[in-house]
């Protein structure tokens, strides 16, 4: 009878799980959330892109545009192969080549040679992040696995928010060219440790071709359920999520607020808090509970959109609502790779790559939709757009919850 090129693969493909020191775990989070932050310094600097490239005001966001482009090609080509290579020779030939793109954008003199650099910042400090995230996975063991998920994806998360505050920070003190120097000399301090600490996992003998594995993603796809049901409650999610945080600027920089560009990305640091304190979620998962942690976050996350709604009489409110809805959307995210990770040992790399295909479409649509409805309804008509997208989540998982 013929096997399919999964199950081939599985059969042929053992990986050694070890008990991971909390040293290791958060050097896995350190890294992850380095890598990530690669791809959002260019966020706060577009101003001075755009001046010194002579790039207009309109047309500038393609600077990000590119970097997004890398990122989905990361996810399709580059993340995978953790399923066919070696991971520990694959994150430090990834590390090295990101420190070169790095190097390529802060000396880049032309428009074309700056978005080419930022699409390969963007391509390897993707297939970094998730790949670090699929190597942890693969290396812990059963019972640990959702709470090693959970610490290095807290660290994503935070590197994602930090980025922004670093970026603008040493733009100010040293021009923009100095924050790519600057995370380049980061990654290489990086470097060194990850050499000496990842762990040795065990690579197949007989892998399949580079064809076959993107091909097989395709597969995956059609076969795993858990892979679809956690993948569209991501899409909701990352959806409900992008809502609020690209329509937030648009009331906090108007009257009567008129903060800065600091200032409002400075709300984004609250988010800290939430996503340490959603490594519970990981845990929570190891011990059997994935299903009621997912309601609790689905929960959590339509709840924050009440005191959200409120801003225009406090910002005080509006904090606690930054901290519930970044509450629950780590604690269901950690909840979802922490139930991926568990099926399909062998295509970890591929499984995540898939979601984060999910995770992006969703992110896409969200900073779409907000922006429009904002245009024509305002601060409670996103409110009210965020709201439905969090129920439709809730509803989703209420009738899924027993498939996985």
């Amino acid at each position: 009878m013929a096997t399919s090129p999964i199950s081939s693969f599985k059969q042929s493909k053992i990986q050694t799980q070890v008990h991971l020191s909390r040293s290791l775990i958060w050097l896995f989070a350190i890294a992850s959330g380095l890598s990530v932050a690669n791809v959002y310094y260019a966020q706060p600097l577009l101003n001075a892109l755009a001046q010194d490239f002579g790039i207009g005001q309109a047309a500038v966001g393609i600077v990000i545009t590119a970097t997004q482009i890398g990122c989905a090609l990361a996810l399709f080509l580059l993340v995978p192969l953790g399923d066919r290579v070696n991971r520990r020779y694959l994150m430090i030939i990834q590390l090295l080549l990101l420190v070169g793109a790095l190097i390529a954008v802060a000396i880049a003199h032309t428009a074309f040679a700056l978005l080419m650099s930022m699409l390969m910042v963007g391509l390897l400090g993707t297939a970094m992040t998730q790949g670090l995230i699929a190597y942890a996975a693969s290396a812990a063991a059963p019972h640990e696995q959702g709470h090693v998920v959970g610490v290095a994806q807290s660290g994503v998360f935070i590197g994602l928010l930090l980025a922004r505050v670093f970026s603008g920070g040493i733009s100010d003190l040293a021009g923009w060219r100095s924050v790519y120097l600057c995370a380049a000399v980061l990654m290489l301090m990086i470097a060194i440790p990850l050499w000496r600490c990842l762990p040795h996992l065990t690579t197949t003998s007989n892998p399949l071709s580079y064809a076959r594995l993107i091909t097989s993603m395709l597969t995956l796809l059609r076969e795993e359920k858990i892979l679809q049901v956690r993948g569209i409650l991501a899409l909701l999610m990352f959806a409900a999520f992008n809502i609020f945080w690209s329509a937030l600027v648009l009331p906090l920089s108007a009257p009567p607020y008129n903060f800065s560009h600091t200032i409002i990305g400075a709300f984004g640091l609250i988010g800290v808090i939430g996503a340490l304190a959603a490594t519970w979620a990981g845990k929570w998962a190891d011990q059997g509970y994935a299903q009621y942690t997912s309601a609790a976050a689905l929960v959590i996350l339509l709840l924050a959109w009440w005191p959200i709604s409120l801003m225009q009489w406090s910002l005080g409110i509006l904090i606690i609502g930054i901290l519930l809805l970044d509450l629950g959307g780590q604690a269901l995210h950690v909840t979802n790779q922490s139930m991926i990770f568990r099926t399909r040992p062998e295509a970890h790399s591929r499984m995540v790559g898939l979601y984060m295909l999910f995770y992006a479409i969703g992110s896409g649509l969200g900073a779409i939709s907000t922006t429009v409805i904002y245009a024509s309804a305002g601060w409670q008509g996103v409110c009210l757009l965020g709201a439905s997208v969090s129920l439709l989540a809730l509803l989703f998982w209420w009738m899924t919850r027993r498939v996985c």
